[in-house]
């Protein structure tokens, strides 16, 4: 028995090494100012959806919904072993919250036809919701399994899997079709193949041959498995009420920037007396005991 498996991955900033130069005025992220990665525990959906390919035979197909440079994280996930890449682009889709992304994504894994597992990160490490997964799930109608770290036991119908929860993990079993939800702690996601990394970065979307003006080597790069499927509303068989600002509910209050400034301070002397003095001082707070 093999299994079709869809893969969805976002493209993220990089906010390990975050620091006051890439940040406005108003406290928020210039997401221009940093290098962009596929999310991490996207990485680990990936990787585990591989290892089930490479055991029990299948397809992995990796969708991502983003602007067209959003391309660049799909050949990542070929460069590490994706066997199709399918990026949902259309500017009728910007301003998408969770809701109307999690819509988005339903209509492409729809069309795909029949799959037997899609699988998420966790959450994105741009917005920490956590969210596009189970909504995903209700809007495909199928059964969801969140925080996964082990796939135990799988055939043709059925799945067990271990899920972390906040006091311990727990061992669940869910019928097929299904989507999961992975962790980090699922896998150590594997570096991309030398191998594949020749043949894919030369991988294209086809708006990528038209910005390079070679849109006459469409059906070249089809026929050698390098050309990026690339969706709008229509191919992905989207209802535009549902996309974009007017299918997302989600509305911004206020932003406020939090600013954290001591209103006073004392340096200590790294000496022996200075360090007693601090014990003290500490120990008179009741901060230290």
């Amino acid at each position: 028995m093999s299994y079709r498996m869809a893969v969805c991955v976002k493209q993220v900033p990089d906010t390990e090494n975050l620091s006051g130069e890439v940040m406005k005025e108003d406290g928020t992220v210039n997401r221009s100012a940093l290098p962009s990665i596929v999310n991490p525990e996207d990485l680990n959906a990936l990787e585990l959806a591989i290892q089930i390919r490479e055991q029990e035979g299948g397809e992995v197909i990796a969708m991502s919904m983003g602007p067209p440079s959003a391309a660049e994280a799909l050949r990542e996930c070929l460069y590490r072993g994706a066997d199709r890449a399918i990026l949902l682009t259309d500017r009728k889709f910007a301003a998408s919250d969770t809701l109307a992304t999690s819509y988005i994504l339903s209509c492409a894994v729809r069309s795909l036809g029949d799959v037997d597992m899609v699988m998420c990160g966790r959450q994105a490490i741009d917005g920490d919701t956590a969210q596009i997964g189970p909504q995903l799930a209700e809007k495909l109608g199928l059964p969801q399994v969140t925080y996964v770290q082990e796939v135990q036991e799988l055939e043709p119908g059925r799945i067990v899997l271990r899920r972390s929860f906040d006091e311990g993990y727990e061992v669940v079993e869910a019928p097929m079709p299904v989507l999961l939800t992975v962790m980090d702690e699922a896998n150590e996601p594997r570096r991309p193949s030398a191998k594949r990394l020749m043949k894919y970065k030369k991988a294209r979307t086809p708006y990528e041959l038209e910005k390079e003006e070679r849109e006459d080597l469409l059906d070249e790069y089809r026929e050698k498995s390098l050309l990026i499927g690339q969706w709008d509303h229509e191919d992905a068989g989207c209802d535009l009420e549902q996309c974009g600002g007017s299918g997302s509910p989600t509305k911004v209050k206020n932003i406020e920037s939090v600013k954290l400034v001591s209103e006073e301070h004392e340096q200590i002397e790294p000496t022996p007396d200075g360090v007693s003095q601090l014990v003290q001082h500490l120990s008179e707070e009741h901060l230290f005991e």
